[in-house]
């Protein structure tokens, strides 16, 4: 199978990391992305993103001629749809993102082509895409799920991506992957693929049920957090010190209690539960709940906040991190971003914001007038709330604290 030129649709998180390690490998890659400002900024050798070691790696590859990007795709042998797939307001899966991707890159496709889903999908999204596909392009055959490939033109599989950010240079070369093709013959199609650069081992499903295993994982964690999360609320109710309780508990040896925080964000915990909701609204009882749990605790920490400035005249709060993990600047669906938000419109004093990975406050902040201050600054407000653990917090001398109101929503000062 020809695998020389690998389009690599997306480059955000997930896209440009991935089409970097495989322009490394010495294949021509070529990025696709909507955003004008995006593709300028890789073709200069630089990142948009925060990514430990992804800046030294693409300013080399794309010195090297082995990646470029662009906003229109071009021909290739292989095609990594990386795009995101968030949900609208009433929590139904938004898949415009991966129809518009697919739409796109139909024109260029040709017999033997290989067609990869990466995004976080609902179950039944990569059929869905086959016949997106198929619309635009009839007069190539798609196969369909379950059929043997037979005499179809091009293979479709899933295979969703499994990295922690921070680490994901590391990830996606050593992670396991579940690779689902529409057909055995897709699935050994995308193999061939994956097998050329991950180390770790591919492993063979179905499309369905490779959708359904990185939905599985996220809210099997997602619950996990919501256990630690509403034990804090009881813990705080009771005048229990959680961080005590669960570090004790943990000393059995079959469990383990997670670290509350304030809420849950990323786009993956935060959002894939809710795709298996939306398939099975009755059934995932336990599922729905933990979301509503997570979904809540930002707003018991803006109550929490809000008695404590009463009273105050003009109190100035400091949010301590905005991203929704400690040492990146992935602000979506971020907790920490939420209840910033939510206290400047509260208008409960004057509100700034410091993160030491965000370069820039997003609209809605500065619209209500939060400033993004260095850290220095930050820790002389009169309430200084920790949002994210970013690893400069950790290192900011207590007595520098004396005489604030410090509120610890992540569990920095335990």
């Amino acid at each position: 199978m020809k695998l020389d030129t690998i389009s690599v649709i997306g480059l955000g998180y997930i896209g440009l990391p991935t089409a970097a390690v495989l322009a490394s490998g010495g294949r021509k890659v070529i990025g696709v992305d909507i955003d004008a400002k995006t593709v300028a900024t890789i073709n200069r050798g630089e990142i948009h993103i925060v990514e430990p070691f992804l800046d030294a790696l693409v300013s080399r590859v794309v010195a090297d001629g082995f990646l470029k990007a662009t906003s229109t795709p071009e021909p290739a042998d292989a095609f990594l749809i990386a795009v995101p797939t968030p949900f609208k307001e009433d929590h139904e899966p938004d898949l415009h993102y991966i129809e518009s991707a697919s739409r796109s890159i139909a024109p260029v496709l040709k017999r033997g082509d290989v067609i990869i889903l990466e995004s976080t999908s609902p179950v039944g999204a990569t059929e869905q895409m086959a016949r997106w596909l198929a619309e635009q392009r009839s007069d190539l055959r798609f196969p369909a799920n379950g059929e043997e490939w037979g005499e179809a033109d091009v293979a479709i599989a899933h295979c969703p991506e499994r990295v922690l950010p921070g680490n994901i240079l590391h990830e996606i070369v050593h992670n396991d992957r579940v690779v689902g093709g529409l057909t055995p013959a897709c699935s050994e199609a995308a193999v061939a693929l994956y097998s050329s650069f991950v180390k770790g081992e591919c492993i063979v499903t179905d499309a369905r049920t490779a959708e359904m295993c990185k939905l599985t994982e996220n809210s099997f964690r997602d619950v996990n957090i919501a256990f630690a999360n509403e034990l804090s609320v009881i813990c705080e109710k009771l005048g229990i010190n959680v961080w005590e309780l669960t570090r004790l508990a943990n000393r059995h040896p079959r469990v383990n209690i997670l670290q509350p925080g304030p809420g849950v964000g990323g786009h993956c915990i935060a959002v894939d539960p809710w795709f298996i909701v939306h398939s099975a609204p009755e059934e995932a009882r336990l599922i729905h709940t933990a979301r509503m749990v997570n979904d809540l605790k930002p707003h018991w920490v803006i109550e929490k906040v809000a008695d404590l400035a009463r009273g105050m005249k003009q109190p100035v709060i400091a949010c301590m991190g905005l991203a929704y993990k400690p040492d990146v600047d992935d602000l979506r669906e971020s907790p920490s971003l939420e209840i910033c938000l939510a206290l400047a419109e509260q208008g409960l004093g004057r509100v700034v914001a410091c993160d030491p990975f965000v370069d820039a406050l997003p609209d809605a902040l500065t619209a209500k007038d939060v400033r993004l201050v260095e850290l220095d600054e930050a820790i002389t407000a009169d309430i200084v709330l920790f949002l994210t653990a970013h690893g400069p917090f950790r290192a900011i001398d207590a007595g520098l604290l004396d005489g604030r109101i410090v509120y610890d929503a992540c569990g920095l000062l335990r």
